[in-house]
């Protein structure tokens, strides 16, 4: 486990992270897996109490794509062609902890798995991604 991201922010400078609270919290390197820690706002509740479903769907895609920018050691960023997401119980305002790991990468195709929790550990909502490994903006690539 590597945390050397502890020492800048995470995705800074990046307004959607601001809005949907992500912090680093630790990448596994054998197992190819982030967690991260979100903090969802009360602006994000819909009239039925939890948290839209959009925007559950962008918590999601932050853990899948952070595994795989931490798994090409910051050189790849992923472009999805697709999204698959499944809500299993209601997400609610405040602390959340999301988990993303990269399944398989090959040259030209990437699939990456996320998980949302609550702050007990309850599994929130599952997703998966097909994505193409693209040179992340910004690296040396």
């Amino acid at each position: 486990m590597r945390d050397t991201e502890k020492e800048r922010p995470h995705n800074q400078g990046a307004a959607h992270a601001d809005l949907i609270g992500v912090e680093f919290d630790c990448f596994d390197a054998e197992r190819e897996e982030i967690t991260l820690r979100f903090t969802a706002p009360d602006s994000f509740i819909t009239p039925r109490g939890t948290v839209q479903g959009g925007l559950v769907a962008g918590f999601l895609d932050e853990v899948m794509g952070w595994a795989h920018v931490w798994a090409t050691d910051h050189e790849e960023a992923p472009l999805n062609l697709d999204i698959t997401m499944t809500l299993i119980r209601p997400v609610m305002a405040g602390p959340l902890v999301g988990k993303g790991r990269v399944i398989k990468r090959g040259r030209r195709v990437i699939y990456l798995e996320g998980e949302l929790f609550d702050d007990a550990g309850n599994l929130l909502a599952r997703s998966t991604s097909t994505a193409i490994p693209t040179p992340r903006p910004g690296s040396e690539a």
